[in-house]
């Protein structure tokens, strides 16, 4: 999988665990260490820990097996809206390439789809985790429930995991807050959902 993906332009990633001699969820770190490929993850497995792994290490979405085609084909889909790889007109694409936002300490960069500091160093953002972000950013001092985050980010057609809203979260927390115990740009709104805080402005 490594040489396949350096050397042919990938689009997304279809990762079962139960490899035969390899570990499903090693691969899946593995591949976002040195991608942003969308990964969409398969398993005969439905327990909690498996799919809060997963998501963890990285994988976009998560399909519990015996599943329905259709499903995996919307859940594909779900993830290639978010991650805006041929779904979108050249037309909007260049109006996003050179868009950013500013807030705290951070630029979110739309085209590039990337997150840099103060000293313009790159935060690594899996595809998840950079739309969650963009879907907070946009929508700044709005409380915001995790069935909304789940339609702006994964559109209508997904169906969401539970707690993978709030795994994204404690992620994206860990990445930008200065103390993700004690969260001053995301923060849980009680019998809501989450409000990003952060003032912010577009360039």
């Amino acid at each position: 999988m490594h040489r396949a993906l350096r050397d042919w332009n990938i689009d997304l990633v279809i990762l079962d665990i139960m490899l035969p001699g390899e570990d499903g969820f090693a691969l899946c770190r593995d591949v976002r260490r040195n991608s942003k490929v969308p990964i969409v993850m398969l398993t005969a497995v439905g327990e909690d820990t498996d799919r809060i792994l997963g998501l963890e290490l990285g994988a976009d979405d998560y399909l519990t097996k015996p599943f329905n085609p259709r499903e995996l084909l919307a859940r594909i889909r779900a993830v290639f809206r978010r991650f805006e790889t041929g779904t979108v007109t050249q037309v909007h694409h260049e109006e996003t390439k050179t868009q950013k936002i500013l807030f705290a300490d951070w630029t979110l960069d739309i085209g590039s789809r990337e997150l840099r500091d103060l000293d313009d160093v790159a935060v690594h953002l899996s595809t998840g985790e950079f739309s969650l972000l963009l879907a907070l950013v946009k929508h700044n001092k709005r409380a915001l429930s995790r069935e909304q985050l789940v339609d702006i980010v994964r559109g209508q057609s997904s169906i969401p995991f539970d707690r993978s809203i709030d795994i994204q979260i404690s992620r994206l927390r860990r990445k930008i807050e200065k103390d993700a115990k004690n969260p001053k740009l995301i923060k849980t709104v009680r019998g809501i959902g989450y409000q990003f805080c952060a003032d912010t402005r577009t360039v």
